[in-house]
């Protein structure tokens, strides 16, 4: 019976169920185990993690910053088509060689006499957006004696009751025989006796598409840039003090 129960104990101490020595090889597969399970699961951690980045919403990952956008270039601004181009030329050189009288540069007004009074040939032009306003004006009864409805001529004399040519300041605006009206500094030697001679710019009411309707023509002033009465306040807010008005008549050769 002992031996029995030895070889009882015997089997089941060498099966593995017993304090012997079947535990130390129970051990050494715990560590080959755990060695291979440790390295298992630091691979499934490195593998997690970059499946976790390539998983990532877009937004959430780092970006290069977008190159700063090129600011565009100016807009060249183009009058060539304009009937007035050839003047408007002319009308910038003096703005130049005066640029010393004007603190404003923006807007400026040019009274086109090669044109008969009875077109729009007063126009008020944006140099830098490249828009234009234009409007009817009277040239004064010393440069058309026989009332044609053109400009003959200029004259800068006192008592000529003629239309001068050059550069002009516009000055104060302010309320007179004729309403409201704005004074113009003369800056040219054909036009510096303006002030002497009282030239403004005012309304007038033989300035009107009526008038035009029943004459063919606009009447004439004593000089001055007389315009229609309706359109005074609009072309005295467009220009106002410190810019500057040309006039001129642009000959051409032969004729």
């Amino acid at each position: 019976m002992r031996t029995k129960r030895a070889t009882r104990a015997d089997r089941l101490h060498h099966g593995g169920l017993g304090p012997g020595p079947p535990l130390c090889y129970i051990d050494s597969m715990d560590r080959r185990s755990f060695t291979k399970f440790a390295l298992s699961g630091l691979a499934l951690s490195f593998l997690s993690d970059s499946i976790g980045k390539a998983a990532a919403p877009e937004g959430l990952l780092p970006k290069n910053p977008p190159p700063a956008p090129v600011p565009a270039a100016p807009r060249a601004v183009s009058f060539a088509g304009k009937p007035y181009a050839r003047l408007l030329e002319k009308a910038k050189a003096a703005l130049d060689s005066h640029a010393h009288a004007f603190t404003l540069r923006d807007r400026i007004a040019i009274a086109d006499f090669n044109a008969p009074s009875r077109d729009l040939r007063l126009h008020v032009v944006d140099l830098i957006g490249g828009q234009s306003s234009s409007y009817l004006v009277a040239h004064g009864r010393g440069s058309d004696p026989g009332h044609s409805g053109w400009l003959h001529s200029f004259s800068n004399e006192p008592n000529s009751l003629a239309s001068s040519s050059g550069a002009y300041r516009t000055g104060d605006i302010y309320f007179g025989q004729h309403g409201q009206a704005m004074r113009l500094i003369g800056l040219d030697p054909t036009n510096n006796n303006a002030e002497n001679r009282a030239i403004v710019v005012h309304g007038a009411d033989y300035v009107s598409e009526d008038h035009i309707a029943a004459w063919g023509k606009c009447g004439r002033s004593e000089g001055c840039l007389a315009v229609a009465r309706h359109m005074l306040p609009q072309l005295i807010g467009l220009l106002g003090p410190d810019r500057m008005v040309y006039a001129d008549k642009i000959t051409v050769a032969g004729a």
